[in-house]
Order: structure tokens, then C-alpha cells, then sequence
């Protein structure tokens, strides 16, 4: 597997995911395990059951999060030009027929959130304005059919919630 690019933003917020895993719902999930184990019959134990589900969940998450940051490489946009949209550019977008304005950041599958503003370089339209500048109208095919639309400006912004 090849490493995916993501923003310092993302790797980060998938670690603290991790860090909260492995040192608090863990250890929490352990000892309502045996919490529940001291009641009995572990047969109609709803508890134990449930609790055994949750740490199932929670070790193949960590396991997931693992393995998204081992095959992760970590991007600084902020340490190049977004004279041309790139990995990391926050891109103004207006929509040719509606002329609606519409603003998007692109960043690493992993850290995609459409209604946030952040898509990943893989979409079509991430795709369809690599190597864009501002002022550039530019013909994308997207799922909904092919859309016109004309940069308005290429820069970069941090990613801030």
C-alpha cells in the first residue's frame, strides 16, 4: 500500500482518536468487563456482552487508526506556493449556470468532510482543478453530470474547527 498524503490536521486529529482509544475507552471498556464479569452467569449477562462488543470495537478501531498512520505521510501545504491549486489549497469555486460560490479545501481521503469544506484530492472535482489557477474555467465531469465553474482564487488556509 502506498502512503496517502494527509495535512498535519488530519494526523493529528487521527492520533488523539488513538491516544483517547488506547488510554481512556480501554481501560474504562476493561474494567466494565469486569464489573459485569463479578455479577455472574456470564451466559445472560447483557452487560458482559455488551461491554465484550465495545472493547471488540474499540481494538479494531485502534487497530484501523494504526494502520492509517503507519501508511500515512504527512503534508505541510503551508510550505509551497498555491499559485496553481494543489494538495492543501483552499480553492473559490463559482458555479457557472447558478453562479452560486462555493469554497473547498483539498486535503487526504481520510480527512474528507464535503459539508466541512474539505475533499479529498481523489474526488472528481479535486481532480478536475489540480494545476488550476485563478481565473482559469475549467469543465468537470462529475457524478451529477459535467459543471462549468471559474476559480475565483487559490490560497492557502489553515484548517481550523
Amino acid at each position: 500500500m502506498s502512503k496517502q498524503p494527509m495535512t498535519m490536521y488530519g494526523h493529528e486529529k487521527l492520533k488523539a482518536e488513538l491516544n483517547d482509544l488506547n488510554k481512556v475507552q480501554r481501560p474504562e471498556t476493561v474494567i466494565e468487563i469486569d464489573v459485569a464479569r463479578s455479577h455472574g452467569d456470564l451466559k445472560e449477562n447483557a452487560e458482559y456482552h455488551a461491554a465484550r462488543e465495545k472493547l471488540r470495537f474499540i481494538e479494531g478501531r485502534i487497530a484501523e487508526l494504526g494502520e492509517l498512520l503507519v501508511n500515512s505521510q504527512v503534508v505541510d501545504p503551508a510550505s509551497y506556493e498555491h499559485e496553481r491549486v494543489r494538495f492543501g489549497s483552499t480553492v473559490e469555486l463559482e458555479d457557472m449556470q447558478t453562479q452560486e460560490q462555493i469554497s473547498y479545501t483539498i486535503v487526504g481521503q481520510i480527512e474528507s468532510n464535503p459539508e466541512k469544506g474539505l475533499i479529498s484530492f481523489n474526488t472528481p472535482l479535486a481532480r478536475g482543478l489540480m494545476g488550476k489557477q485563478e481565473g482559469d474555467e475549467v469543465e468537470i465531469n462529475l457524478p451529477v453530470g459535467k459543471k462549468e465553474f471559474e476559480i475565483l482564487s487559490v490560497e492557502y488556509k489553515d484548517i481550523k474547527f
